[in-house]
């Protein structure tokens, strides 16, 4: 998985949790795009570095090296809707 993709899967993932933070399901996932990060990508440290209404950038460090990258909020929301507008997930 390239190291945008797990990023962006990560960020869903923690938006989620955010939302849910009983779900341990979405916590299981989140755990899991976090290892690849760590283990596949040997990232040190990842997270929300900052979000307005139109973008949310994760920050993220390797080898002392810094770097950000930003997406499109509702992009990154959009599984949160989904999961919110499903009645299944809801009880």
């Amino acid at each position: 998985m390239k190291l945008s993709d797990a990023l962006f899967n990560w960020l869903q993932m923690q938006r989620v949790c955010e939302a849910r933070p009983h779900d341990n399901a979405a916590k299981d996932t989140l755990e899991f795009f976090g290892q690849i990060l760590r283990e596949d990508h040997n990232l040190d440290q990842f997270m929300i570095e900052s979000m307005d209404d139109t973008e949310i950038r994760v920050r993220y460090e390797f080898g002392g090296n810094v770097k950000s990258q930003a997406w499109d909020r509702e992009l990154c929301e959009q599984l949160l809707n989904d999961i919110n507008s499903n009645p299944k997930y809801n009880q």
